[in-house]
């Protein structure tokens, strides 16, 4: 969610290392993660809030990656592509999702589609390396606003999570307001079904489904001010059943959007605040200056899952 045009803070996109505390990155504003784990390597891919303040709205053009082994050291790579990459979108580069297939990596992510078909869509961006460049694999969206009429608004088909089963039917979860799910073509390039509808309590958006043993999770922001919520099932079809508040709202950030993964053995759950200080003189974090965290995830013995306490540390306080 974003918009404008100016950078608050220097960015510094060398490969230079980044010790781990919370939030990540002080040098640059980050917001909606979506982690994946590749070759023993975590590739964190993120939005990037470049508002001048927090008074006015989101500004977002470009998507940014870092890489880690340890969750502690953060490589950083630098805009993997720029929201207007796609040439039928006007801007606005939202929160997305990335998978690996057969050596493709496969960006889903949402956008403002120009006024052919107005309102967020959802678009699709390959490379051959996790880092980029990536480019429009399809020439149009996936999803556009007109496709689904749950709610007025026009923002309602956004934040992209996809999950795939171990037999490769690959799922896409997005939606605001009303959750949504579909099932992906082999080739994840097209829709093979129906777009569906989920029932999570005070749903407002960022989907993220993980597996765990034989439990399926999804959790989602839920409310506003944003807490993040979850459910859980046996199936990836549901029904889900609602089991609570996993992490607080996030300090002085109005939304929240999380990614869950296991790596080498542990479990995280990475999320965005609003907490970077003022930083020679320049506007503080914020609502609309955010940045991403870590911390570790627990599952109590019943597969269900232990409250997220935030903290200023972060992995740093734990012996890798």
């Amino acid at each position: 969610m974003k918009k404008l045009k100016a950078l608050a803070l220097p960015l510094l996109f060398s490969s230079s290392l980044a010790v781990a505390q919370n939030p990540l990155f002080t040098d640059v504003f980050t917001a909606d993660p979506a982690a994946l784990v590749h070759n023993d390597t975590v590739y964190l891919y993120t939005g990037h809030d470049e508002a001048p303040n927090n008074d006015v709205f989101f500004e977002m053009h470009d998507w940014l990656v870092f890489s880690s082994t340890d969750m502690v050291n953060w490589k950083k790579h630098g805009p993997i592509m720029k929201a207007t990459d796609f040439k039928w979108a006007k801007g606005e580069a939202w929160a997305s999702h990335m998978i690996e297939r057969d050596g493709t990596f496969y960006f889903f992510t949402t956008v403002r589609h120009n006024d052919t078909k107005p309102g967020f869509a959802i678009g699709v961006a390959t490379s051959k390396s996790p880092t980029g460049p990536f480019k429009d694999a399809i020439g149009h969206a996936l999803v556009t606003d007109d496709m689904t009429k749950h709610t007025p608004n026009d923002w309602d088909d956004i934040d992209p999570a996809i999950y795939s089963e171990e037999n490769g039917d690959t799922y896409m979860f997005f939606g605001n307001l009303m959750p949504k799910y579909v099932k992906l073509s082999d080739d994840l390039l097209s829709l093979d079904g129906e777009i569906k509808t989920l029932d999570l309590p005070n749903f407002t958006e960022a989907l993220w489904v993980h597996k765990k043993n034989d439990n399926y999770y999804v959790s989602y922001a839920c409310e506003f001010p944003e807490k993040i919520c979850y459910a859980m099932s046996k199936s990836i079809h549901g029904p889900w059943e609602y089991k609570g508040i996993l992490n607080e709202i996030a300090g002085n950030s109005e939304t929240n959007h999380q990614s869950i993964i296991e790596y080498k053995g542990k479990d995280y759950f990475i999320y965005h605040t609003g907490a970077v200080p003022p930083i020679d003189g320049k506007p503080s974090g914020g609502r609309f200056r955010r940045s991403v965290a870590i911390e570790p995830l627990y599952y109590n013995e019943d597969g269900t899952l232990k409250r997220i306490i935030m903290t200023t540390e972060g992995l740093s306080k734990q012996d890798k």
